[in-house]
This record gives C-alpha cells, sequence and structure tokens, in this order.
C-alpha cells in the first residue's frame, strides 16, 4: 500500500500483554509533539486506506502531516497508542475498546466515528444461512466482543437462541437453542477468512472481509444492520491527547464530505460513512 508503512505483528491473547509488545519500538517524539507528524496506527483495510486518502488529498491543505502504521492484529494499535509509540490508533469499535481497556488497564478514548463495517457470515459450502448442514462448524472471532457480535448475528437471523441479557460477553457457553447443533471454531479475527476452506461457515469482520476479496454487501449469507448499530469505528487517542491541534484537524477530515464520496465510491456498501 502507498506511503504507509507495513507491520506485521505476533496474534497476541488480549489477557496476556505488556505495554512493551508494539511493533513501533520505543517512542517517537513525533508522535507526542505537536510540531511532529501525527503518527496513526491502523488496520490495513479499510482504515489505512481512508486515512492515505486523507494524507494524499486533504492533509497538506489543512497544514496536518500525516503518517500511517498498518498493523494487522486487534492488540498492538491499542499498546501502542498507550506508551506513546504513536498519537493516535484507527480500526475499533466501543464496545471492543472498552473491554481492551478494562482487561489491560489502558486509557484510550474516542475522538470521532468514521464508519461502520457490517460483521457477516460466509461460507465456501452453503449458499444460504439456511442451507447449513446439521453438525456444521461456524469458525467465530475469539475476542470477548467480536464473539458476542458474532453469536448476536447468529441469533438475530435465528440460526441460534442466547441467554437473555447476555451482552458483549456472550460466548458458545450462552447458547440456550441450537436447533441444527452446530459447532464453533474460535479464531483469532485476522484468522476467519482463512478458515473458509476448513470449516462449514465463518462470522468474519468487514475489514477482514474486504481484505479477503470478500464483498460483504453481496457475498455474506447473513450481514449486521446499520441501524442503531453500536459498532462503529473511530479515531482514537490516549486519554488526556483528544485536544491535541493535530488529532482535532484529522477528526476533521476524516468526517469531510470528501472521505464520505470516498467511502461510498470505494467500497460501495461494504463499508458505511456514520457521520
Amino acid at each position: 500500500m502507498r506511503n504507509t508503512a507495513k507491520i506485521t505483528t505476533a496474534v497476541l491473547a488480549a489477557g496476556a500483554l505488556t505495554f512493551g509488545l508494539t511493533a513501533c519500538g520505543s517512542s517517537d517524539s513525533g508522535s507526542s509533539s505537536a510540531d511532529g507528524p501525527l503518527i496513526v496506527a491502523a488496520s490495513p483495510t479499510p482504515h489505512a486506506e481512508i486515512l492515505n486518502f486523507v494524507k494524499d488529498n486533504l492533509a497538506k491543505k489543512a497544514g496536518l502531516d500525516l503518517e500511517v502504521k498498518e498493523f494487522t492484529d486487534y492488540v498492538t494499535p491499542n499498546t501502542a497508542t498507550e506508551d506513546g509509540s504513536v498519537g493516535a490508533n484507527y480500526f475499533q469499535n466501543q464496545p471492543y475498546l472498552d473491554d481492551f481497556n478494562k482487561k489491560n488497564g489502558t486509557h484510550v478514548v474516542p475522538v470521532v466515528t468514521v464508519h461502520l463495517e457490517p460483521l457477516g457470515l460466509y461460507s465456501e459450502k452453503a449458499k444460504s444461512a439456511d442451507a447449513l448442514k446439521s453438525g456444521a462448524t461456524i469458525a467465530v472471532p475469539n475476542d470477548t466482543v467480536n464473539e458476542a457480535r458474532a453469536l448476536k448475528l447468529l441469533a438475530d437471523n435465528g440460526l441460534i437462541t442466547l441467554k437473555d441479557g447476555v451482552g458483549n460477553e456472550a460466548t458458545p457457553a450462552d447458547i440456550t437453542k441450537n436447533p441444527k447443533n452446530f459447532k464453533f471454531k474460535e479464531l483469532e479475527a485476522a484468522q476467519t477468512p482463512r478458515s473458509l476452506k476448513d470449516v462449514d461457515a465463518a462470522v468474519v469482520n468487514g475489514n477482514y472481509a474486504i481484505e479477503a476479496d470478500l464483498k460483504p454487501a453481496k457475498d455474506a449469507l447473513v450481514l449486521e444492520s446499520a441501524e442503531n448499530n453500536p459498532y462503529g469505528n473511530f479515531l482514537a487517542v490516549k486519554k488526556g491527547n483528544e485536544d491535541d491541534p493535530r488529532v482535532k484537524k484529522l477528526a476533521e477530515l476524516l468526517t469531510s464530505p470528501e472521505v464520505k464520496k470516498f467511502i461510498e465510491d470505494e467500497y460501495a456498501g461494504s463499508v458505511i460513512a456514520s457521520f
């Protein structure tokens, strides 16, 4: 991806983190000084693509020096933001961040919500959700919030029933009715699209679906509704940095008409602007 420093990180369990583990190394003065570039950690698709659109088309005119760094997991962007290796991140939703901060003692806060990536159920073996066979294995993300979100998607479409009030901590143990006796394979979120050859179906986050050349609006057997959806993705910073002039400027650019048009033209409903 042009103008982007790409970083591959090991996938780690969220409960076993140390803040020294980042893909950026030691703190960069550019991420903490208002005179330096604003370094933003982002998932490759669509977050880094949206940021690079801003960088290539809007940032210079607005006087913003923007640097985009890609991460392939859902852990390191927050630890890097916490320790100052980057000045901000753009990859996550509120339930995930609340859970992450609680488990890891981090102090990352949202700045502005930019878009929604609908979660979808995909299969190479069935052409509809109803066609999934009895005893089918379904891969789901293994982090707390995305697993609950995946199970809720299945429940909302009548494939399973969940315990009342289970919320954002639902696991397969909270399934009260499973008419087709589905089995669940819990995987790191980035692995779910790659598992499609080995399982009967997989619930895949929107960004990973797009990276795998899946078209959520077309290919998903069932797809999250955008209406009243709490899983919008936002720009986030360490608490106390919300008033950084660079962050404020980026927040304005990310919610500009130009970015909205880019999202609509580039992703054709697979990513939905939330502003």
